[in-house]
């Protein structure tokens, strides 16, 4: 995802250096900032005139326009699987997409799928439980 930005103030601080005759490297230093990060805001600053770093870049995901049908078919069918997930973009929307991006969807919107409590009952092992019965004590038992 990247890091933070760093503060207009810091920027401000490694400019102000540079105009007062450090290099930009020096600059970098004692800020302890990278000398890229010194030479591109000194270089912003000069051609922009502005300390501000550059605006975000839009979503890349084609189903952030498809945000809120998304969400809202989620909420009145919950039990659907990405793969019918998948299929429902495909034919009401028109948006190819795969299972991976539609799961990565929602947990960038903060959505995930736990089982409910009576699934959760069913999906233990196969086994018998704490073991075999014994016979002692039983009717017709030795």
């Amino acid at each position: 995802m990247g890091r933070r930005a760093y503060s207009d103030d810091l920027r401000g601080l490694v400019v102000a250096e540079v105009a007062a005759g450090a290099s930009r490297r020096s600059a970098g230093r004692r800020f302890k900032v990278s000398a890229s990060s010194a030479v591109r805001w000194v270089d912003y600053h000069a051609e922009i005139g502005s300390l501000n770093p550059l605006r975000k870049r839009k979503p890349r995901s084609p189903l952030e326009e498809h945000a809120s049908w998304l969400l809202e078919l989620i909420t009145q069918e919950a039990d659907l699987t990405l793969a019918e997930i998948v299929q429902r973009l495909l034919a009401h929307r028109g948006v190819r997409t795969t299972d991976s991006s539609v799961d990565r969807f929602f947990k960038r919107h903060k959505m995930s799928f736990k089982k409910k409590e009576p699934a959760r009952g069913r999906t233990g092992s196969a086994r018998r439980g704490r073991g075999a019965a014994k016979l002692e004590g039983r009717p017709g038992a030795p």
